[in-house]
């Protein structure tokens, strides 16, 4: 069994026109936002044995941010392929993983993170910024993964609705 945890990135920034998009950084509310889902994490005793994140500043800002928050002590990885990827992408990299790995957690972009959701679990869900979604995987193999692998979706947190 493993267990996957999906991340989109805590809200950015839209301040300075003269950033592309993928150096923007996160505004105020993402640096409030991805600190309170790394603690919740923690709280419900989901700390990933490796985050994988889009190397954007804002995607890679939040997994630090959670990665801190939660204690995680691992080396982030991080990947421009999962920048605006769509959810093959994210599979084809989770397919690749070692097994020794039980709970990962990725990073990423919309709509790429809702299309993924949708894929594994059946279940259409909106991720705004800063949402994670919690998929049990009934496999015991990477390479295992796919759309009719059987993932459920065990919990969907979204901040505004965190209280």
């Amino acid at each position: 069994m493993k267990t996957l945890l999906v991340l989109r990135h805590a809200k950015s920034s839209w301040a300075n026109n003269d950033l592309s998009d993928y150096e923007r950084p996160l505004n105020k509310r993402g640096q409030r936002d991805a600190p309170r889902m790394g603690r919740l994490l923690c709280d419900e005793e989901l700390v990933p044995d490796l985050i994988i994140t889009s190397s954007a500043k804002r995607a890679l800002s939040t997994a630090e941010a959670v990665a801190l928050a939660c204690d995680y002590d691992q080396e982030i990885q991080y990947t421009r392929h999962f920048y605006l990827a769509d959810s093959e992408d994210y599979l084809e990299r989770l397919q690749q993983l070692d097994d020794a790995y039980e709970r990962v957690m990725i990073v990423g972009h919309n709509p790429g993170m809702e299309h993924l959701v949708a894929l594994l679990t059946g279940a259409w869900e909106t991720m705004p910024t800063a949402a994670i979604a919690h998929l049990s995987l009934p496999i015991n193999h990477w390479r295992e993964l796919d759309e009719d692998s059987g993932a459920e979706l065990v919990c969907l947190w979204r901040p505004k609705e965190l209280g």
